[in-house]
């Protein structure tokens, strides 16, 4: 997924459908000159529909769509024809999409599944015929329902990564150098601060043709849950991520002091996040000899820690096999 086709934020104007009117006819043939009311009703304008599609994987097919419009319904006739509904109007979109009202930010719902359809601006009400208003008193009534209108509103979609394991580091700590290593993704990579600006998914190969899925967002700054850096833009996409995977490289001044700097991070953003299952490897583990990584492993040996080398293809395997282990272990959110 280039970054230049990943958009996982659009604002869309939805316009729903106004429902027709209902009919104020009556009864007329050869044999009836002054028949009762026989008015339909009018049929109900088109929504606007959102629908899961595991086949996109970004907002990009939205970016240029500023107005989503829904058909009218039609009015209704006489001998009691209904008017047709007005044409529903549907978005597709990725999985882990949320939907937000622009005005008030309120959460209206999130997609997780495949075929999932939330109906997030209703059609109008279709008008009552005339044939609804008869009584014993009132037997030729000419009133009729108008339709009701339809809805005009801004809603707010944002795209939040549904991956198995999230990669969660400062920039250049080696997160897109793994991705790239271990998958078939094909990030920017570069000896500098935020070579990736946008989130990057992979399909990791594991033991017995399993496999998972991995995410990898712009790097972290300290300050990040208050909007500095990339920020707010990108933590959400850790969110639905079950397992996370804290990447520290090797020549870091202090490992255990910039791991705790994320865990920090993360938690100012969202306190659930430290309830996940969490792992913390250390990258470039190349540039260590074995005396000096002894040392180190000494020092955080209460963290965990798993060291490997992407570009020296040194402990990946063992990467896997205790990510694979966190995920069976955690929480599905």
């Amino acid at each position: 997924m280039s970054g230049e086709n990943f958009v996982d934020y659009v604002k869309i104007c939805c316009r729903s459908g106004k429902g027709g009117a209902g009919s104020s006819h009556f009864m007329r043939n050869r044999n009836t000159a002054k028949g009762g009311p026989d008015g339909g009703d009018g049929g109900r304008g088109g929504h606007v529909v959102v629908r899961g599609n595991a086949q996109f994987w970004t907002l990009l097919h939205l970016k240029y769509a500023r107005h989503v419009i829904a058909e009218h319904g039609e009015p209704g006739r006489g001998q009691h024809k209904h008017g047709a509904d007005g044409k529903d109007q549907y978005i597709d979109v990725p999985l882990g999409t949320v939907i937000k009202d622009a005005e008030s930010g309120e959460v209206i719902v999130e997609i997780l599944e495949d075929g999932e359809e939330v109906i997030i601006t209703p059609g109008g009400r279709g008008g009552l015929g005339n044939d609804h208003f008869k009584s014993s008193v009132r037997q030729s009534p000419t009133y009729s329902q108008p339709g009701e209108d339809g809805l005009e509103e801004w809603k707010i979609l944002e795209l939040k990564l549904l991956a198995d394991v999230g990669l969660v580091g400062f920039p250049n700590a080696g997160k897109s150098t793994l991705l790239s290593v271990v998958s078939a993704a094909k990030p920017e990579i570069a000896n500098y601060p935020f070579t990736t600006l946008k989130p990057n998914l992979g399909m990791i190969a594991y033991r017995d043709d399993r496999s998972f899925v991995m995410a990898d967002i712009p790097g972290i700054i300290e300050g990040a849950a208050e909007g500095k850096g990339l920020g707010l833009r990108f933590l959400r996409h850790i969110e639905r991520n079950p397992v996370l995977l804290f990447i520290v490289p090797a020549d870091a001044d202090d490992i255990r002091k910039e791991y705790e700097t994320l865990l920090g991070e993360l938690e100012k953003y969202n306190p659930d996040l430290l309830k996940k299952n969490r792992l913390l490897a250390i990258s470039k583990s190349d540039m260590l000899d074995d005396e000096l990584e002894e040392a180190l492993r000494a020092e955080i040996e209460d963290l965990n820690p798993i060291f490997f080398s992407s570009v020296a293809q040194k402990g990946l395997q063992p990467l896997k096999d205790k990510i694979w282990q966190a995920m069976e272990n955690a929480t599905v959110w």
